[in-house]
């Protein structure tokens, strides 16, 4: 035990020491709310986008003027002395961005088409909807004068109805928000996909390295190959702890400080003419919702599960790494192609977690969540939606146990390879020497 806690302090040390790791940990945290910073400037700074657009209504659907209720924020001046021919082709020229076509429409009731939008390029989706938008709405209240319906009475008429979530748990009720449901259950899983990935290679380029420089010979002296390899595996590990705890700290530290220096802006010092001000306020509702959904996450159940997935799934996938670094030589292709099987389990892990956060209790969201291979992943993304918890603890026991197995497995590998040179080991033959008798 004294040779393992050796070989942790070791491995531990040697990474936490380098400039890299200094630079990922302090740096990452503070691009994160760089990025943050910049997110909230530009959303709270300047307005929607103004493009000058030339329109020639020959169906006379906006009577020569854009009514300011129906305003997207856009510039429309209406040409009556060109024709389309002419206009299409010298429009930017004149100074404008657009060219909005509208031919003759003999009924508005009828489905209306052949109106044509002219650009340079492709048009940005948004101020495309934005114009779409616009001649819809128009359209709309046209069909409503010929039937004899007014504005008042379509909308009396219109349902536009929002459910609201509450989320009991005992006496108490908190509100919902699908929307935080679905990227806390993202972040979650990609974050556990990342960290395995990056933490399980990390291990097989420190075997590796130790085997071509030859220093695993020298250690192996001393120390039992299994006992190394157990040692190299959590020593990286609580490397990954660490940098994840001070990526906590130093973001939550980093949002306070941010927070003084951009605080929250008042709803009421946003103008109240046009249509940025309508669509700062529905931002601004948004994150308020935003902030209410984060109040009905589980953390205390999302930090835990968190950390012992990423624990478990970590060293599951570090001893299947480390078994592979043991048995590649300089050849960096062979080393890709080594460890192709095992990254695909975590690949389909993370393509399951994807739809099982949107269908959380499909028979496939169930099994990926058990499954061992795919579960640190999977479950992460099904967490948020009330997850039996029998189905937890089986995923749970199966994943303790199934690293129990691998590092077993991953020993016999490890205690051969990390001494066999010069010569390309095959799959077959990994899996002989792990039947082979001690």
């Amino acid at each position: 035990m004294n040779k393992i806690l050796l070989v942790i302090q070791r491995e531990y040390l040697v990474r936490v020491k380098k400039k890299s790791f200094l630079f990922t940990t302090i740096g990452v945290p503070i691009i994160i709310i760089g990025f943050y910073a910049v997110m909230i400037a530009v959303g709270v700074s300047g307005g929607p986008e103004t493009n000058k657009i030339a329109v020639i209504d020959e169906a006379n659907l906006f009577n020569g003027n854009i009514d300011k209720a129906k305003d997207d924020g856009s510039e429309y001046v209406f040409i009556s002395n060109q024709s389309p021919d002419s206009l299409k082709v010298k429009y930017k020229k004149l100074g404008y961005d657009y060219f909005l076509y509208i031919p003759p429409i003999e009924d508005f009731t009828k489905n209306v088409s052949n109106i044509q939008l002219f650009s340079k390029s492709p048009v940005a989706m948004k101020q495309k909807r934005k114009i779409e938008k616009t001649i819809n709405s128009i359209i709309e209240q046209k069909r409503l004068q010929s039937a004899n319906i007014s504005r008042e009475q379509y909308r009396s008429i219109k349902s536009d109805v929002s459910i609201d979530n509450k989320i009991v748990d005992g006496k108490e009720e908190k509100k919902g928000v699908a929307a935080v449901a679905t990227i806390v259950s993202f972040v979650c899983g990609i974050l556990i996909y990342m960290l395995m990935l990056i933490y399980g290679t990390m291990v097989m380029r420190g075997v590796m390295e130790e085997k071509l420089n030859r220093i695993a010979e020298v250690m192996v002296s001393s120390v039992k190959p299994f006992q190394l390899m157990l040692g190299k595996i959590i020593g990286i590990g609580a490397v990954g702890l660490t940098q994840f705890a001070i990526w906590i700290v130093l973001i939550v530290g980093l949002q306070f400080i941010l927070s003084i220096f951009i605080p929250s802006f008042d709803l009421s010092t946003l103008p109240q003419t046009g249509q940025g001000a309508g669509a700062m306020a529905e931002n601004v509702s948004k994150m308020d919702a935003f902030r209410i959904g984060f109040h009905s996450v589980p953390w205390g159940l999302i930090i835990f599960s968190f950390i012992f997935y990423f624990i478990g799934g970590y060293l599951l996938y570090a001893s299947l790494f480390a078994a592979i670094g043991s048995v590649v030589s300089e050849d960096q292709n062979e080393a890709q192609a080594m460890v192709f099987p095992v990254m695909m389990p975590i690949v389909l892990g993370f393509v399951i977690m994807t739809k099982a956060i949107t269908e959380p209790n499909t028979p496939l969201a169930i099994f990926g969540s058990i499954f061992p291979l795919t579960s640190p992943v999977v479950m992460m993304g099904r967490l948020m939606y009330n997850v039996p918890i029998s189905q937890v603890i089986i995923s749970m026991l199966l994943l303790v146990l199934n690293f129990i197995f691998f590092a077993w497995l991953s020993g016999k590998i490890y205690r051969t390879g990390i001494l066999m040179y010069g010569k390309k080991v095959t799959w077959k033959e990994m899996i002989r020497w792990t039947v082979r008798k001690s």
